[in-house]
């Protein structure tokens, strides 16, 4: 009797110990409670809020789920979004917004939030889209990035971030978008960073990155933007690179020191849309492939040492909006061809050795806003316009695309 007695108090002991123990659990299990703690936290490091947005709106008197930025799950009622664009903050992140476990978006982008990233963000295993474009971080971009498994998409943009790529990137296999431009990032491009199978875009521009191109030996068949203007890139661009691009829609590569011909595998890339290699070292004729790519609106070769005369399979193209040819070497006549080019609104031909004389063909490109022609080995001028004599923008609004393409 006395031994039953003594389990039964045994059990009973027991089972107040476990239940102990799952009340503690529970009381310390992340909540909406945790969320509004790791909110008021973000909201005492803003030193500046010139709208009073956070001031008057995040208030413990009300939900946090009805603040301002604040999107909640309907499930859990656990904060899935935080929103802050545009809002002229200043301040900077504290380690507590790690402690929003639900989070799956984070933007706050166009703010002046400044110091480096706490590596207690790296707890948002949840997070698909980050945005911290233009603000004033700074130091490197953690590695830790690379165990935020589930993001989609990374905009760090116009910020002070120093160091180089970390390759630790290559290890989220659901990015989609890549944009680390206009920063102060070194060193060479992460050759695993063309192992995303689902990248459709990288952004680089506007650093300085410098080294080769790497080669890209993974089929990417979603990557559709490569954006590496304006660093200190130099050597030939890989003659495979672009074997296992077939949707690449844009490549833009100004702004740097390749050197060498065009690899014959671009002119794979049938669904080419935007092609800039303006002001680098590139040589050699301009191949008859070129046109294959019946998609491109855009073409930009100035500034290179591109020879030899041009090849009529570029007149196929005949959705070019924007041809920029100036600086070069390029020799021979001007194809009448070039009459064919309907959509024409830019062409630039200008510092080259043409002969012969001007097709008056040009004079029939209708939508032609800007024509160059200048120092180059014209004879008489045919039958053009009075218009198109005019080697100056025609429009007021012509120069956008050349501070867009220099700019941009």
């Amino acid at each position: 009797m006395e031994k039953s007695c003594f389990l039964f108090r045994f059990c009973v002991a027991l089972l107040m110990v476990q239940f102990c123990m799952l009340s503690l659990v529970i009381a310390t299990a992340p909540n909406i409670s945790t969320d509004q703690f790791a909110l008021l936290a973000l909201k005492a490091q803003i030193s500046y809020d010139p709208h009073n947005v956070l001031t008057n709106n995040w208030s413990i008197g009300s939900s946090i789920c009805t603040w301002i930025g604040i999107t909640c799950g309907f499930r859990h009622r656990r904060v899935i979004a935080l929103k802050l664009p545009n809002m002229n903050l200043e301040g900077t992140i504290p380690p507590h917004v790690g402690n929003l476990s639900y989070l799956v978006i984070l933007s706050i982008e166009n703010n002046s939030f400044h110091g480096s990233l706490p590596n207690e963000l790296s707890h948002l295993y949840r997070l698909q889209h980050l945005s911290f474009g233009f603000n004033n971080f700074n130091g490197e971009i953690p590695p830790w990035m690379g165990s935020l498994s589930k993001l989609q998409n990374l905009s760090l943009y116009g910020n002070r971030f120093t160091s180089t790529i970390p390759s630790s990137l290559s290890n989220i296999s659901s990015l989609q978008v890549i944009d680390l431009s206009s920063n102060k990032l070194s060193g060479s491009i992460p050759s695993s960073i063309f192992n995303i199978y689902n990248l459709q875009g990288i952004d680089l521009k506007f650093n300085m990155l410098s080294g080769s191109m790497p080669s890209i030996i993974s089929n990417m068949s979603s990557l559709q933007l490569i954006d590496l203007k304006g660093n200190e890139l130099s050597g030939p661009l890989p003659m495979d690179m672009f074997d296992n691009l077939p949707n690449l829609q844009q490549l833009r590569v100004s702004y740097n020191q390749f050197y060498g011909q065009l690899p014959s595998t671009l002119f794979k890339c049938k669904q080419l849309q935007y092609l800039s290699v303006v002001q680098n070292n590139f040589t050699g004729s301009v191949p008859s492939e070129i046109g294959n790519l019946i998609m491109l609106t855009r073409l930009y070769l100035s500034n290179n040492s591109f020879e030899g005369p041009l090849p009529s399979a570029l007149f196929n193209c005949k959705q070019l909006q924007i041809l920029w040819m100036s600086s070069n070497r390029f020799t021979g006549s001007v194809p009448s061809e070039i009459g064919g080019l309907s959509m024409l609104t830019e062409l630039f031909l200008d510092n080259n050795n043409f002969g012969g004389s001007v097709p008056s063909e040009i004079g029939s490109l209708s939508l032609l806003i800007v024509l160059q022609l200048a120092h180059n080995n014209f004879g008489v001028q045919n039958n053009l316009s009075k218009t198109c004599l005019h080697q100056i923008p025609l429009d007021p609004t012509a120069e956008t695309e050349l501070e867009k393409e220099v700019f941009d």
